[in-house]
């Protein structure tokens, strides 16, 4: 919650800690990889496979489009950026193998 000067609280405009404006090199996620369920890494639509903390590192340096940083429990996370297609929401993508 934000305080506002009037005293009065409203909800944060955006959850998001950073939102990239990445170039038109940027890539995309494709697919998520877990270990027991837990989202551990990403796989880029290079074909190349980083780890959650790369992934933030990338998106705050403009490199992967389509996601923002946000922050739970002082933890940063990718989180899709709205528009109007769920097929591209991180949750939709699937899982690859870690290899």
């Amino acid at each position: 919650m934000i305080k506002e000067e009037n005293g009065s609280t409203a909800l944060p405009k955006s959850i998001n800690e950073v939102t990239p404006h990445p170039g038109a090199d940027a890539l995309s996620i494709t697919g998520l990889i877990k270990d027991s369920g837990k989202i551990t890494g990403y796989q880029l639509s290079d074909g190349e496979n980083i780890t959650k903390e790369q992934g933030v590192q990338m998106a705050k340096d403009n490199k992967i489009k389509g996601v923002a940083v946000a922050v739970k429990k002082g933890t940063e996370y990718l989180r899709a950026l709205p528009d109007d297609s769920e097929n591209n929401n991180l949750g939709s993508l699937p899982s690859v193998s870690k290899e």
